[in-house]
C-alpha cells in the first residue's frame, strides 16, 4: 500500500484546496482509484468520498547550459467529508 502513494504534494495550489477538504498526493504510474482509496484509508484512517487522477506532464528545462527533462508522473486529488482531516507531519 505504501508504494501506491509516494508523498503528499505540497504546493500553493494544493494548500488552498485543503481548505475545501481536497488533498493532493503524488502516486505511482500503475495505481488506480480503488487502490488509492484503500491506501489513504490504511495510512490516514479516513475514508475518501471521491478520487480524481491526473497526469503531470514532463517539462523541458535548461540547467548549466544543457537541456534536460524535469518532473512528470501522476497525482491524485482526494476528496474528504467536511469533518475529516489529514495531518501532515
Amino acid at each position: 500500500m505504501t508504494n501506491i502513494i509516494k508523498n503528499p504534494r505540497i504546493t500553493e495550489k494544493a494548500s488552498f484546496a485543503q481548505e475545501q477538504n481536497i488533498y493532493t498526493f503524488n502516486i505511482s504510474k500503475q495505481a488506480n482509484k480503488t487502490e488509492i482509496k484503500k491506501a489513504i484509508f490504511t495510512l490516514y484512517k479516513v475514508k475518501p468520498i471521491k478520487v480524481n487522477v491526473l497526469s503531470v506532464p514532463r517539462k523541458n528545462i535548461m540547467s548549466k547550459g544543457k537541456m534536460g527533462k524535469k518532473g512528470g508522473g501522476r497525482k491524485a486529488l482526494v476528496y474528504l467529508k467536511t469533518g475529516d482531516k489529514i495531518e501532515f507531519i
